[in-house]
């Protein structure tokens, strides 16, 4: 289901690319976008859902059903509250917000006007989709795994549609892209609603702010604001400098780091869904070894399965932007642009996706200490970052700072598991690594033969692209697990069945 997502949220961005290319409409749009994105990564999916999760299923397992359907309660009705707040506040307060994030737009009115409307048109997204992740976080933790993944299927098809089909009804065409947010919005919460029903957990107005089980999320969760975060605030600061950065710097650090969602988001949500109340599980029945076991598991399934992606995203930026983007406003500057951007956030690709199997190592035991207190630090190296790069590689150094300081968060938290006697290696890591070395070089050897001349693959036609990169990827699959296979990796040695 999170594939399907994927491939669709690929095809969405397609269509924006056809429809509005990256210049100064999609800047402004991005960055409206992204204010109330970043609101839902930080409340809603982020310090949420790790500290809501973890008391739902310990509520759960020791109270029953009941206690946790009024755990439900109370907290939905904290929320809804909140966001309404937050709501109306960012509408209000929309040109101060567009200031605060993107500086660089008041030195063009017009601009900064387009991203103000757009703010306050996308601002509401937070409140349905915050309230969809409430309702994720419940049904993950029955187990319904499925119904959150495809939710977001409904967001991508919303866009699809406003952005081919109703663009033209608008005065300013990239309006659509505002309402496609927020209708998306609404269909995403209205999708899951029926499931919370059939599992006798939709939420019901019970207001109860002395409730224990909320007062610990909202304990829990507060610091937690920066510590599963610190990557989305990271882009926020970035897109701050970019909006000081010629024409469409912006958009060009979306498009890459849409492209870096795709193996993020496939792999670090799944495995970070699944993981996180498996970890708490462990952690509630005293099973140590089996903890640090599904540590491990997850390690050595992110190396297996981001390395060769970091590495396809790197070597085959051009044939993979060109296929997907190169047409109608899109044109060739912007995919060399988008190239260097994908290139530098590569390098983070593994890092990025560890964080999401680390940190909920600590988050199961409910230490949310450790993790801020590593993402604060990461959070200033990269603004350091931020400004040494930028000025020497543009929007490109901003990607690079972003990648380091997600490979910085993942490296001290991995120290902080082993200091804290939580995590222990599992026997054959140095055979491991030793194979996937192998497998790697045959991957990067392919992709750098096929890929070939990169200009050739702008002068090609939409299909001819498309089939060649069929072919490329194909290849690249079968070359690198055919390799895994040969040297001994068989499928059912990263299986794990009722962690």
């Amino acid at each position: 289901m999170t594939l399907l997502s994927r491939i669709l949220g690929f095809i969405r961005d397609a269509a924006v690319a056809h429809a509005f290319g990256a210049g100064g409409l999609t800047d402004a749009f991005f960055v409206a976008f992204r204010i109330p994105n970043l609101l839902r990564r930080l409340f809603a999916e982020g310090a949420f859902s790790q500290a809501f999760v973890p008391i739902l299923a310990a509520t759960r397992s020791h109270q029953g059903a009941d206690a946790a359907r009024h755990l439900v309660n109370h907290v939905a009705s904290a929320l809804l509250l909140a966001l309404l707040l937050t709501t109306v506040l960012g509408i209000v307060f929309a040109p101060q917000v567009v200031w605060l994030s993107a500086p660089g737009f008041a030195q063009q009115p017009e601009k900064f006007l387009v991203t103000t409307q757009l703010l306050r048109i996308t601002f509401p997204y937070i409140l349905f989709i915050a309230l969809v992740s409430l309702s994720a976080g419940v049904l993950n933790t029955w187990g319904q795994f499925w119904v959150p993944a495809f939710t977001p299927v409904l967001l991508n098809l919303s866009f699809i549609f406003f952005a081919l089909v109703a663009a033209p009804w608008f005065a300013h065409p990239v309006m659509a892209l505002a309402w496609g947010a927020f209708v998306g919005g609404v269909l995403q919460l209205a999708f899951q609603w029926p499931f919370l029903r059939r599992i006798r957990m939709l939420p019901r107005w019970q207001w109860n702010p002395s409730d224990p089980g909320l007062r610990r999320i909202l304990t829990l969760m507060l610091p937690a604001l920066l510590g599963v975060s610190v990557g989305q605030i990271s882009l926020l600061i970035s897109t701050m400098f970019a909006s000081y950065l010629p024409t469409g710097s912006v958009s060009w650090l979306f498009y890459a780091d849409r492209l870096m969602e795709f193996p993020s988001g496939l792999l670090g949500a799944a495995l970070g869904t699944i993981l996180l109340p498996s970890l708490v599980r462990h952690h509630a029945a005293g099973e140590y070894e089996g903890y640090s076991a599904l540590l491990d598991w997850g390690l050595r399934l992110t190396f297996l399965l981001t390395l060769p992606a970091a590495l396809a995203l790197g070597i085959a930026g051009v044939p993979l932007i060109s296929t997907l983007f190169l047409r109608g406003a899109f044109g060739a500057q912007d995919v060399w642009m988008v190239r260097q951007a994908l290139l530098a956030y590569s390098v983070g690709l593994t890092g990025l996706i560890a964080v999401k199997i680390l940190a909920p190592g600590f988050y199961a035991r409910q230490n949310i200490k450790t993790p801020v207190k590593i993402a604060l630090l990461v959070l200033a190296c990269t603004q350091l970052m931020n400004l040494l790069f930028m000025t020497l590689l543009q929007h490109a150094g901003l990607a690079l700072a972003t990648a380091l300081g997600a490979c910085l968060n993942a490296t001290l938290l991995f120290l902080g598991l082993r200091r804290q006697g939580l995590y222990h290696p599992q026997p054959g890591w140095p055979r491991f690594l030793g194979q996937l070395g192998i497998a790697l070089i045959v991957l990067a050897t392919l992709l750098w033969w096929l890929t070939g001349d990169e200009n050739s693959w702008l002068r090609a036609s939409n299909l001819m692209r498309l089939g060649r990169l069929s072919v490329l990827m194909a290849s690249a699959v079968v070359g690198y697990f055919g390799t895994l296979w040969l040297l001994g990796f068989r499928l059912r040695d990263f299986s794990r069945r009722g962690a």
